[in-house]
């Protein structure tokens, strides 16, 4: 199966000669997006017999859903406002995730702490935190007094609080979720290209009946048909829509965060506090051998084509929210090693004006044979493909039958049968490649098996992006495919030797073009992922 997987997800030059010469224009479905919306559709899809063509504009995950807080929850607020559907919803798929896919979401323990005099209290946050094991299944939820609240975060300034009340949710890597869908899609048959942008909508009395794909190598563009044309954009929905209907519904909202080195503050669970300033929820939390600080919650008013990238207002917000919790490790910005942000899709409303107070429901539009789908929450990414299909269906032919709803096919051998010596780290590998796991280890040199110091990747992983996972730019391999060039000081750097003898060997890069790509790629990571210049 393998072999399979590997040779649809190298296939974007061969297909797109093949379309140039009149074949594999014609398809039941093609969607348009390639995050986790769009690689939740093909899944969905192509489990069902339909024929189906994914486009991604710029790199898989590229978008929201390689720059989200990583965090695949029940959405314990939701639970507060009352909306026990959503929550619901988000607690089953919470768990079938951490069923399917240990190793890629794994369970981890959050502390939110009860400030004096603030809603909710301790009683409060019991009743409500009751409920929400119920409805999840599980009961994972005590409280701390401020005494081992102090063991569990050493330094954190308890003079406001009355402890914390700690209860289950669980963190993933979004970039290789996005991924490991988008592995499980291809090997059931479906199609994924990236870095090919739909130009227009194919349109035939006024009905969507298609896809013009831009041709790097041709003007024209590229005709597609498809009986359903499924808009999975995300925050740029609107702007595909409005070809077909000018109404804008999408509020594009933005998420920073800040990335510091685990030794100036080694947390190993999440904690929730109130900002000082606004009393918003902000976060301290362990990934992938760093702590993170965040998150922002903010209009995005720039442009969409240019990548989002945290402000020094973000960049004093959070600094500020970190050294009010822990004025004895107060960090500046010469410890931040990198930063991310991400656009969220909300949906927006007239009622309200904050931000923070939008609700995170996804919506489902069917406006002349375009469906389009945005919003929604990165744990349920699932409901929220299965609504985009289900509104595409009356353009399909029957489905086929299946019984199989799982969308993590499981591997088959076990973490101690992969790596014996290191089993925890052997499962790491399981939830990001699945069946793919053993290939990739077996595919590098056993040089390349051992850590990255100070991080839990490995070369091996980077040589299997190169040969067998689309990547086209260093930033697929750095940014996405792995996250080396977020948790290593001055992007991963100090890696590029090594790195260009992968590119040389697995992409055929010549020594101009890896310093062609090793020049873009810093731009990109000091533009967008580093601090923008204090003022």
């Amino acid at each position: 199966m393998s072999s399979e997987v590997t040779s649809h997800f190298t296939q974007q030059t061969k297909l797109l000669a093949e379309m140039r010469s009149g074949g594999s224009l014609d398809w039941d479905i093609i969607i348009i997006g390639g995050g986790i919306t769009g690689a939740g559709v093909l899944r969905e899809a192509v489990r069902r017999g339909y024929r189906a063509l994914l486009l991604e504009q710029g790199d898989f995950s590229s978008g929201t859903s390689s720059r989200s807080s990583k965090m695949v929850h029940g959405g314990l607020r939701y639970l507060a406002a009352g909306d026990l559907k959503l929550t619901k919803e988000s607690l089953t798929e919470r768990e079938r995730l951490l069923a399917e896919a240990p190793g890629l979401v794994d369970r981890i323990s959050f502390y939110f702490t009860l400030s004096k005099g603030l809603f909710p209290g301790r009683w409060a946050m019991a009743v409500i935190l009751t409920i929400y094991d119920f409805i999840a299944g599980i009961r994972d939820h005590r409280y701390y007094n401020n005494r081992r609240l102090g063991q569990r975060f050493p330094g954190l300034q308890q003079g406001h609080l009355n402890g914390a009340t700690a209860y289950s949710d669980a963190m993933v890597d979004d970039s290789r979720l996005v991924l490991r869908v988008l592995q499980e899609s291809i090997s059931a048959g479906g199609t994924a290209i990236n870095y090919s942008k739909v130009s227009e909508l194919l349109l035939e009395e006024g009905q969507v009946q298609g896809v013009v794909l831009n041709d790097p190598e041709g003007s024209d563009g590229i005709r597609l048909r498809a009986a359903a044309v499924i808009n999975a954009t995300g925050a740029w929905a609107d702007r595909l829509r409005n070809q077909v209907n000018p109404e804008k519904r999408i509020r594009p909202l933005r998420g920073s965060h800040l990335i510091i080195p685990r030794n100036l503050m080694p947390v190993t669970d999440v904690l929730t506090s109130l900002h000082p300033d606004d009393k918003r929820g902000v976060y301290v939390y362990p990934w992938e051998g760093t702590t993170v600080i965040g998150t922002t919650d903010l209009d995005h008013d720039e442009d969409l084509d240019i990548e989002a990238s945290i402000n020094n207002a973000e960049v004093d917000y959070l600094l500020q929210a970190f050294n009010v919790q822990f004025p004895g490790h107060t960090i500046s910005r010469v410890d931040i090693i990198s930063s991310w942000a991400g656009v969220r899709p909300v949906i927006g409303s007239e009622s309200s004006k904050d931000p923070s107070k939008e609700r995170r429901d996804h919506a489902v539009w069917s406006d002349n044979g375009l469906i389009t789908v945005s919003g929604g929450k990165l744990t349920t990414f699932r409901l929220i493909a299965l609504d985009a299909l289900n509104a595409a269906l009356p353009q399909l032919p029957n489905a086929k039958p299946f019984s199989d709803e799982r969308v993590f096919i499981a591997p088959d051998l076990t973490a101690k049968e992969l790596i014996a010596e290191d089993p925890a780290w052997a499962q790491r590998l399981l939830g990001r490649y699945g069946i793919q796991a053993k290939a990739m280890l077996d595919s590098a040199p056993a040089s390349e098996h051992q850590r990255i110091p100070g991080t839990d990747f490995c070369l091996a992983e980077c040589r299997w992006a190169a040969r067998n996972e689309a990547v086209l730019h260093l930033d697929d391999l750095l940014l996405r495919r792995t996250r080396l060039g977020m948790v290593m000081v001055h992007g991963g750097s100090e890696l590029f030797p090594a790195l260009e003898a992968i590119c040389a060997a697995e992409l055929g890069w010549s020594g101009d073009h890896w310093r062609h790509e090793a020049k873009r790629y810093l731009d990109i990571w000091q533009r967008f992922y580093s601090l923008p210049k204090s003022n």
